[in-house]
């Protein structure tokens, strides 16, 4: 709409700030997001191009005072007329007196208002137990697999007992069950003479019963 108004000559706003919080559990999509907002916004004419430049705190914060400034600097610069994208940025504000994390913090928050500069807080909110099924199945698919019936019901109840955890891996727990079962499968079938095609798709409770006891 900005574009918009700039076209008819109309004012616009050049103050609103694009940054973004995305608050939420590991493996719910918020580095996937990034990726989409970076492509939607060069897309847009908004930044000049799609880069992502993803970092984490040993990304920004140095081993000795004076460097971490720096660092995250060379970072910033980097990630210039792309997006930055700062994975577990709370990590920077944690840590004793010796800790240089804070240095990064104390470096953002100097810029530019910066630490009030992110009106945008988007919350990514844990899988339901038909979303980590969903999204196992098209694991499942996209390789080439096939799941038991009885192996999708022992895969639903890790599902269920699985979110009961603190800070539930959600995707990345399913991933990590998805290619578990497949080492679970590829050892059963290794003691077998002979198999056919059903054989090597399949993926039985066995398998993924397996997956617990690893």
């Amino acid at each position: 709409m900005q574009e918009e108004r700039k076209k008819q000559g109309m004012k616009i706003n050049n103050t609103q700030t694009l940054h973004m919080i995305f608050m939420g559990n590991p493996g719910t999509g918020k580095t996937m997001m990034a990726r989409t907002v970076a492509n939607v916004l060069a897309n847009m004419g908004v930044i000049r191009t799609n880069k992502l430049v993803e970092t984490d705190r040993s990304g920004l914060v140095a081993g000795y005072v004076g460097q971490t400034a720096i660092k995250t600097r060379e970072v910033i610069e980097r990630a210039a007329d792309g997006v930055l994208f700062i994975d577990e940025a709370y990590s920077l504000a944690q840590g004793g007196e010796n800790d240089f994390g804070k240095e990064a913090q104390n470096f953002l928050n100097q810029n530019a208002g910066l630490e009030s500069g992110f009106p945008n807080i988007i919350e990514f909110e844990d899988y339901e137990t038909e979303d980590l099924m969903a999204i196992a199945g098209q694991m499942y698919s996209e390789q080439g697999y096939m799941l038991h019936p009885e192996a999708e019901v022992l895969l639903r109840h890790i599902f269920e007992e699985g979110r009961k955890q603190p800070q539930f891996g959600n995707g990345r727990f399913v991933r990590n069950v998805f290619e578990k079962s497949l080492n679970a499968q590829a050892l059963r079938l290794s003691s077998e003479e002979e198999m056919d095609a059903e054989d090597l798709m399949m993926i039985t409770e066995q398998d993924i019963r397996e997956v617990i006891s690893l």
